[in-house]
């Protein structure tokens, strides 16, 4: 720690990294007080985060090449397909089981990724990653009180986030194939306004409704699109260019901490003995299994 934050820009960066987790780490208590669904939610979280991006990328340079052809095209609204489907199903768990447990379980896509890329691109996997992946596995069976609980009236809502993390590690592993092409920023606008265009007829036709009608709906919307879509993940992605990517990684451990303790602050959802034993060892699995 003390090698990391030895010059002030790294400092800076390591700041903007805690910061930024934070920030991230909120965004479901934000889902949690929309006074709208799950999907209208969603809509409006990535919908009003593509207004920055758009602005950022018609005044910076991006350097990168032009996307030419139907399929360049399709390869750049792919990513933004799954993540819709990521915070469909995570907005919607958010509402079948607690704060914690569906930040958590979110939490599973790097040993999605991972597996992923062992299956489409042959990625070798290590002994140590086995090792996370089982302690995840058995973390999880404890946050659910242990093997006789795992049909409790929450499963569903635990399922639902486990399919976000699928969801989410799909779209990890999509955008790293154009990565090499496209910049970042060409890539945000993209997926983004695919994931806008994907989320809106879905809440229309399973909520009718997508637009907040008090002040406080929208602020609720405004907040976790500008605060937690944009302003964690550029706080972040600012960090990752002057701190190691492992330790940098440690921030999605940090957001789950973070939704349990706002969630315990502002929506009165206690942590159980059992739940925070079952939420370490499902932390300490997804730490081993980056390490591997």
């Amino acid at each position: 720690m003390s090698q990391i934050a030895s010059s002030p820009q790294n400092r800076l960066a390591l700041a903007a990294l805690l910061i930024g987790g934070i920030a991230i780490g909120g965004s479901p208590i934000f889902v949690r007080l929309s006074e709208m669904g799950p999907m209208a939610t969603a809509f409006w979280r990535v919908s009003l985060a593509l207004l920055p991006f758009l602005l950022m990328s018609q005044t910076t340079k991006q350097g990168d090449e032009q996307p030419s052809g139907l399929r360049d095209y399709l390869f750049l609204l792919l990513p933004g397909v799954f993540l819709a489907c990521d915070l469909g199903a995570w907005h919607l768990s958010l509402q079948m089981t607690s704060v914690a447990n569906a930040t958590l379980l979110a939490n599973l896509a790097p040993v999605f990724v991972t597996l992923g890329s062992w299956l489409i691109f042959r990625t070798r996997i290590t002994p140590i990653f086995l090792t996370g992946l089982a302690l995840a596995l058995i973390g999880v069976i404890v946050l659910k009180g242990g093997p006789a609980a795992i049909g409790g009236g929450q499963l569903a809502g635990d399922a639902t986030a486990i399919v976000a993390a699928l969801f989410y590690a799909c779209y990890m592993l999509s955008v790293g194939r154009i990565r090499s092409r496209f910049s970042t920023l060409r890539i945000m606008v993209w997926t983004t306004f695919s994931a806008a265009v994907c989320l809106l007829p879905i809440a229309l036709f399973f909520e009718g409704s997508v637009v907040p009608v008090t002040l406080f709906g929208w602020a609720m919307v405004v907040g976790l699109a500008f605060i937690c879509h944009v302003g964690g993940q550029g706080l972040v992605t600012y960090a990752l260019a002057y701190l190691p990517t492992a330790f940098s990684s440690l921030t999605l451990l940090l957001q789950p901490v973070v939704a349990a303790i706002l969630a315990w602050l502002l929506l009165s959802e206690p942590v159980g003995m059992m739940q925070a034993v079952g939420g370490l060892i499902v932390l300490a699995g997804i730490l081993v299994a980056r390490r591997g």
